[in-house]
């Protein structure tokens, strides 16, 4: 039976809702992201008020901070109304970023059923779409059976569900190779992460041997890329909550699930800029490392012992920060990174006009505890950073699909400038 393209298409989009609706797939129907803006330090505490009142069942996409910085937040439809009484009684500006989060949910489910096709190769795989856990643990297995002298597949570990952790090597020889560490993914609702990992891995296949600068990095070290880093929370935000951004660990005495794998490594663990609540979305966990996805890592780097750049790769507000994020006190290295983090944005503004900000992750950002790079940082890996991909704030969380390959090719050229800098700077 045969319909029309547009029919057939709408007919798919009730589909996928009927679909939806089945299967228990939360509804954001209604939800609204507002940007607000807290003119003074007595309207981030008032804002501040807002996170602490669960029934209002908010999510920030981005926290209350220092005056004059952007908040966003998703307020779901029963919670619209107070949201903005409460802004409006105290004066305080926002505008609607999203005006209902489920007609961009609708849209990105559309088109990555246009583009399900399964891919024979990497080179009909399709890099311009969101892609399910089974179809990137699918795209590595061919990459690893097409390049078998460059890249390999090691099980780093196991997830809190049982999931195998994969991390792509790819090496040219040698024995324990100084390395660069690129991870993607490790908050699992920022899809643009873990597509543009998959590109990275595609690109460095492409380019070895063919552009001098990334032949000259791995000819020299080694090159490890973990893409979906929170494997249980990216399966969630396909089967259920498509802004999961936890892991799914169970807490004992609490009905809330998941830990925030970015707030619990072992660098000012537990301190401000985390929360001890079970049901927050910054929740750092029982204690430093209790979530396997981040101990997996840990034990990785440990036991390697020649890392000498570690890069994880979140979205999004257009930023390359450095440690750290539990301190004020600067990282001992804080003129070379910042240096170099300079270098690095401008290379990746070079080519869309992308303009990021870049500095310490508590000057640019918020205060932040358990991160994984002051932990990495702390480990003696000197050329620690942590990239927001796009965009500011338009689509947050919910990057259009079309944006995957321009945001991915512009932050590899950040990348380069990163690992050419470590290469040449051994330590």
């Amino acid at each position: 039976m045969t319909f029309p393209t547009s029919c057939s298409m709408r007919g798919l989009l009730i589909l996928s809702a009927l679909l939806g609706a089945v299967l228990g797939k939360e509804d954001f129907v209604g939800h609204q992201v507002l940007r607000i803006s807290a003119a003074d330090e007595a309207q981030v505490q008032k804002v501040t008020e807002l996170e602490y009142l669960d029934h209002l069942q908010l999510d920030f996409w981005r926290g209350p901070a220092q005056p004059g910085s952007a908040i966003d937040v998703r307020v779901p439809f029963s919670s619209v109304q107070a949201v903005k009484v409460f802004l409006e009684a105290h004066g305080i500006d926002y505008t609607i970023m999203i005006e209902d989060v489920q007609s961009l949910l609708d849209e990105e489910q559309e088109q990555m059923f246009a583009f399900q096709a399964r891919a024979s190769s990497t080179d009909t795989f399709s890099y311009a779409t969101y892609h399910s856990l089974d179809e990137i643990y699918g795209f590595m297995d061919m990459l690893v059976a097409e390049h078998p002298q460059l890249v390999s597949k090691l099980q780093i570990g196991s997830t809190y569900e049982g999931r195998p952790i994969y991390v792509l090597k790819f090496s040219t020889g040698g024995n324990n190779r100084p390395a660069i560490w690129i991870d993607t993914g490790i908050h699992s609702r920022e899809w643009v992460t873990q597509a543009s990992g998959i590109w990275f891995a595609k690109k460095i296949t492409q380019d070895y041997g063919q552009e001098a600068a990334l032949t000259s990095i791995l000819d020299n070290m080694d090159i490890f890329l973990e893409i979906v880093t929170n494997p249980d929370g990216f399966a969630f935000t396909h089967s259920k909550n498509r802004l999961w951004r936890k892991t799914r660990s169970i807490t004992p005495g609490s009905s809330c699930i998941g830990v925030d794998p970015n707030r619990n490594w072992d660098a000012g663990f537990g301190k401000a800029g985390a929360s001890n609540n079970p049901c927050s979305e910054t929740y750092h966990g029982k204690f430093a490392n209790s979530e396997t996805e981040v101990k997996s890592i840990v034990d990785f780097v440990k036991s390697h012992g020649n890392i000498k750049a570690f890069i994880s790769i979140h979205s999004y507000s257009q930023l390359l920060l450095y440690p750290y994020g539990y301190t004020t006190e600067p990282a001992p290295d804080n003129n070379e990174l910042d240096q170099l983090a300079k270098s690095a944005v401008t290379a990746l503004a070079s080519l869309y006009g992308t303009k990021f900000k870049y500095g310490s992750i508590i000057k640019a950002i918020y205060r932040a505890s358990g991160g994984t790079i002051d932990w990495t940082y702390n480990q003696g890996i000197k050329y620690s950073y942590t990239f927001e991909l796009r965009d500011t704030g338009r689509y947050g969380f919910l990057l259009p699909a079309s944006q995957i390959i321009p945001t991915a090719q512009e932050t590899w050229l950040a990348l380069k400038t990163i690992m050419e800098y470590t290469m040449n700077h051994p330590y």
